[in-house]
């Protein structure tokens, strides 16, 4: 990796610790910049608008997020330990500071059509697909039932996700990993 390289990566790192505390909106060149000892213009090179900063920030966490939870929750035991592993690798994912940077960037483009929504979309929906996929191989190694419905225990799995992140986060409740553990276990004692 070349020197411009490891400086665009250094950015989007603090871009993406940026989208954490502060939401996409919260991202600007100049602050970047500052953050990284760089200028504006040099910043501005590497991404040409706000729009295409907000974008590279996102494929910069999906990355991040394969490298963290998806591909270590792969690794897993088909089935049931593969679920949890999701779980837990997912919990820490959202457990650094400033929590889940998918979380706050859906929160403020849910509803603002446009390229950065759009990516949104297509990030959720792949991450909605590898959560039924996880479930669908469990069912598959015998792990649960086999009329079970991968799309109904995918939305309820990422709604635990939410849940715990918005009630640890917003609430500041620190009975929201207990009560998370607990629905991720009635998810999956449903499900068998």
């Amino acid at each position: 990796m070349g020197k411009g390289e490891e400086t665009r990566a250094a950015v989007l790192d603090q871009a993406v610790d940026v989208t954490r505390r502060l939401g996409l909106s919260g991202l600007t060149i100049g602050s970047l910049a500052s953050q990284a000892s760089l200028s504006k213009s040099g910043v501005f090179g590497h991404f040409q608008s706000k729009e295409g900063l907000q974008l590279q920030v996102l494929e910069h966490a999906r990355a991040q997020f394969e490298e963290a939870v998806a591909r270590p929750a792969l690794r897993a035991p088909r089935g049931e330990p593969r679920v949890r592993a999701l779980y837990e690798h997912w919990i820490a994912w959202d457990s650094r500071p400033g929590g889940c940077p998918f979380i706050a960037a859906a929160t403020e483009f849910d509803d603002r059509p446009g390229p950065v929504r759009d990516r949104l979309v297509r990030d959720e929906r792949d991450m909605f697909d590898m959560i039924a996929t996880i479930f669908r191989t469990g069912v598959a190694e015998g792990h649960f039932r086999s009329g079970a419905d991968p799309e109904q225990f995918a939305q309820d799995f990422y709604g635990v996700i939410l849940a715990r992140h918005h009630t640890l986060r917003l609430l500041g409740d620190e009975r929201s990993e207990t009560r998370a553990r607990r629905a991720v276990d009635a998810l999956i004692a449903a499900a068998h």
